[in-house]
């Protein structure tokens, strides 16, 4: 037998699901923002003491609602975050099953594919799904089997707001952690992501990638491309995060092809023709066109900087790679001075780290400029000449075919 409280609280929520039952959506918006204001916080064993332990019953109509009217965006906000009560709590297994069971992943992952919902609508859904997947690993693989990797980071790619786009990137790092069986389905779409156009996406899957990498253990081939293309971009936060990669992915399997490619970036052989219109002005157009080949020439040159400082083994490597003349003929790149500024900063180091490229590169650039080169190296491109940036051009210095016997392995 029931006590007269116990039969008062069914009685009051009878009455509360069968209100629900009959309620249009202005009602029910009123019901959800009074049902989250009393319960935003409480524990399973709260709810089940609110709703006289048939919490599920509402659990199931809110869920059945959620399903038939997500793509219209009807009230959403409120039933997105009325489902997270019930998953919030550590204790909720029980709310959890029934949510999966009625096909709770699949309606969140097809919200953050439709482009006429809100952000802050996909956003919930991102961090309902990031409860889910904290859950344990069987959720994660979950989420995965039901192509999650790929619906979050379709709506990284597209997503407009911050905010939406830092839930979706920490959602998508989640996955790869304690997911063995789909942890390179992850990395592998983290590469595709590179190729987006936003360039918060890219900082932050850059970002990711750095931590995701050691987890999988081997770079995929298909990294090389994306990443050097990043080297393109005017934005220095995306910059700075490639660089980064690609000098922690210097002594993977992938090493070769990137130093290869930043090398190759120095004296592109391949530059965009600029197609002009009338009365446009052709040289500004001509810059404007071959701007990212000279932002990726700028940023080759201070990675290879980088890598040289860093590692003594890379140094070789890239000498080994034609580098010295491949960095006179960016230091000769009169188009773009950071491509000379960061060409004469990267040479400097190996002048001054081995005597046989000193000797070269004296030889290259004849001993006024080369005096000049070494006194004001950080400065040089703004006093030179066009005979000078010819010289440089020209250069056909080869360390590679001197190096055996001159470079100690010491």
């Amino acid at each position: 037998m029931f006590s007269s409280k116990e039969q008062l609280s069914i009685s009051q929520v009878m009455c509360f699901l069968h209100e629900w039952d009959q309620a249009n959506k202005t009602v029910r918006s009123r019901m959800l923002r009074d049902f989250l204001d009393k319960n935003e916080g409480k524990t399973c064993p709260e709810l089940e003491l609110e709703f006289a332990q048939v919490a599920s019953l509402f659990l199931s109509r809110l869920t059945a609602w959620l399903r038939l009217t997500y793509m219209f965006g009807t009230c959403l906000d409120l039933q997105l975050r009325a489902v997270g009560v019930f998953l919030s709590d550590s204790s909720n297994h029980q709310y959890m099953m029934e949510f999966l069971e009625v096909g709770g992943v699949l309606t969140l992952l097809e919200i953050l594919g439709q482009d006429k919902l809100k952000e802050e609508d996909k956003t919930e859904a991102l961090r309902l799904l990031q409860i889910i997947s904290n859950t344990g690993q069987k959720y994660k693989e979950l989420v995965c089997e039901s192509y999650g990797v790929k619906a979050v980071a379709e709506c990284l790619a597209k997503s407009e707001t911050e905010e939406t786009q830092e839930t979706a990137a920490a959602f998508l790092e989640s996955l790869a952690h304690g997911n063995p069986k789909y942890q390179n389905q992850v990395y592998k779409g983290l590469i595709a992501l590179l190729t987006c156009t936003s360039p918060r996406a890219q900082q932050l899957v850059l970002q990711i990638l750095r931590i995701v990498q050691p987890i999988v253990k081997s770079a995929h081939h298909s990294i090389v491309e994306p990443l050097l293309n990043l080297l393109r971009s005017p934005h220095l936060e995306v910059q700075h995060e490639a660089i980064e990669l690609i000098t922690e992915l210097m002594h993977s399997e992938v090493g070769q092809a990137l130093l290869r490619g930043l090398v190759a970036f120095l004296k592109p052989t391949k530059e965009r023709i600029p197609k002009h219109k009338i009365l446009e002005d052709q040289e500004m157009a001509k810059t404007t066109d071959s701007l990212p080949v000279l932002l990726q020439q700028a940023a080759s040159a201070k990675t290879i900087r980088i890598l040289a400082q860093r590692s003594e083994d890379v140094s070789k490597e890239l000498l080994s790679l034609r580098v010295i003349h491949h960095l006179l003929y960016a230091m000769g790149n009169q188009q773009h001075a950071d491509s000379q500024r960061q060409a004469s900063l990267a040479l400097e180091h190996f002048v001054r780290m081995y005597p046989v490229v000193e000797e070269h590169v004296r030889r290259a650039m004849g001993a006024a400029l080369f005096e000049s080169f070494m006194h004001n190296v950080d400065v040089l491109h703004l006093s030179m000449d066009d005979i000078q940036a010819d010289i440089l051009r020209s250069n056909k210095v080869n360390i590679s075919c001197v190096l055996e016997g001159e470079i100690s392995d010491d």
